[in-house]
């Protein structure tokens, strides 16, 4: 598993980086292989908790001592002082850890350095289904996409299986594969094993959508009482996908496949409108 190091300089940080290293969390955390429950804590001395970590002064002198030991850091901090640490020490795509931002409010999970060769657009995701932060993913072939595909489905449903049914779902409104920036899907699936490994073939990130958020959705989607009594939630498919992107419409509402329900959003991010799709 990939070493993680978990750095912030407050106590709302060092309560993030609990919620992160839970030993409660369920399987989905290490599927690109950063492993929280591994993860070195550092806190700065000022900061009064009961959390086993190491101390340190300044993020400056730590992050020159520990940069090269871990493939992935998480400084839960503002940005501008992460930039100011990891200056004198960026060098290449290919070396550097991923290095991901998140801000003391628990509002934003931003994949800094080593977006997809370090994998810090992966760990920033994970971060984000963990915490029910909002992932920030900058890099192009990531943010040209606009599709996001919910998906919801039956327990112990194979991947071949949910792949067959994305694609047989993006042929109805004959898109390929290649327009999807992520699929999304409700808490209650975030360790199906299945969709997990569909997600892992078809190389697009996994958004886990918080209960709540669905609960307390306004937008508008088809409600399933069947959903409702299995999992407790009015519907998966449909908010997961509306929930899991910005400005997002459906171009495809709820299709069934034999146990796996697909629905398909797409984001109206101005800039994109008139732009050509990603290779």
């Amino acid at each position: 598993m990939k070493k993680i190091a978990i750095i912030t300089l407050s106590l709302q940080g060092a309560e993030i980086a609990a919620a992160l290293t839970s030993p409660n969390l369920t399987g989905f955390k290490n599927l690109s292989g950063f492993s929280f429950n591994e993860a070195s804590l550092y806190v700065h001395q000022e900061v009064q908790t009961t959390q086993p970590a190491y101390r340190f002064t300044r993020v400056i002198e730590l992050t020159a001592q520990i940069f090269h030991d871990y493939q992935g850091i998480i400084y839960i901090m503002p940005t501008g002082v992460v930039i100011r640490a990891l200056s004198a020490h960026v060098r290449d795509k290919l070396q550097d850890p991923a290095v991901v931002v998140v801000d003391v409010g628990g509002r934003w999970a931003i994949s800094l350095l080593s977006g997809h060769e370090g994998g810090a657009n992966d760990l920033a995701m994970q971060v984000a289904n963990i915490i029910g932060v909002e992932p920030i993913i900058t890099t192009t072939t990531d943010a040209i996409r606009r599709l996001i595909v919910g998906i919801g489905c039956r327990r112990g449903m194979s991947a071949e299986r949910l792949i067959a049914a994305i694609q047989d779902a993006l042929s109805l409104i004959k898109r390929p594969l290649e327009e999807v920036r992520l699929f999304a899907t409700a808490e209650p699936k975030q360790d199906e094993v299945g969709l997990l490994q569909a997600a892992a073939q078809l190389q697009r990130p996994l958004r886990v959508i918080k209960a709540d958020e669905i609960r307390t959705c306004y937008r508008d989607f088809q409600v399933s009482h069947f959903v409702q009594t299995q999992v407790n939630l009015p519907a998966v498919a449909e908010p997961a996908a509306l929930l899991a992107g910005r400005n997002t419409q459906l171009i495809l509402k709820k299709q069934t496949f034999n146990g796996i329900t697909i629905a398909i959003a797409e984001e109206n991010c101005m800039w994109l409108a008139s732009a050509p799709a990603a290779p």
